[in-house]
């Protein structure tokens, strides 16, 4: 009986740490609530347009973007970031592992190499960022940036997609947060 007893409160205790985490805050070891996991621009509010100098209309390169919450056992980060109302599947525009989780920005026109962070193959089939470029009159498309903080490093080499890295860090994401911006030519 005593077992059953434990493993019911083990379940349980799973359950609330599944729910803290579902929902964008994390638990600490005592128990209270952590500052929530948020990731911001300078350059464009959450939900706003994405000015020209990040899209294929400007200088094409990544704005700047900060984040806060990271939880104390997050051992890297990654970013990806892919428009989901392109034709056929998202397309994907950057995708960044291996990320120092002491880290809390990455500087406009980032050089991934200057952070020590591995870069991913693209919709462009290249590496590093690749801004906003949606089909002249199609109508405003959506640009998703999505945090993750990782519980392990995604033993991935460098060049791997964003499928690739999503396989890899299923089972060690802790919690993720998205900045969406929006593009239209």
């Amino acid at each position: 009986m005593g077992t059953q007893h434990n493993g019911f409160r083990i379940a349980l205790s799973v359950l609330a740490l599944v729910g803290a985490v579902s929902l964008g805050t994390g638990a600490t070891a005592e128990g209270q609530e952590s500052i929530p996991f948020t990731l911001t621009s300078t350059a464009f509010a959450d939900g706003s347009r994405i000015p020209d100098r990040y899209t294929c209309s400007g200088e094409n390169i990544s704005p700047p973007l900060a984040w806060s919450g990271v939880p104390r056992s997050a051992k890297s980060l990654a970013l990806v970031m892919d428009d989901p109302d392109a034709a056929g599947k998202p397309w994907v525009h950057w995708v960044i592992y291996n990320i120092d989780p002491k880290a809390t920005v990455l500087p406009e026109g980032v050089s991934i190499s200057g952070i020590g962070a591995y870069s991913g193959t693209t919709s462009f089939s290249s590496l590093g960022y690749g801004g906003p470029c949606p089909p002249v009159g199609r109508g405003i498309h959506h640009y998703v940036f999505t945090l993750y903080a990782l519980l392990a490093k995604p033993q991935l080499e460098e060049g791997a997609t964003k499928d690739e890295l999503l396989s890899n860090i299923g089972v060690v994401t802790i919690i993720m947060t998205e900045l969406t911006g929006l593009y239209s030519r």
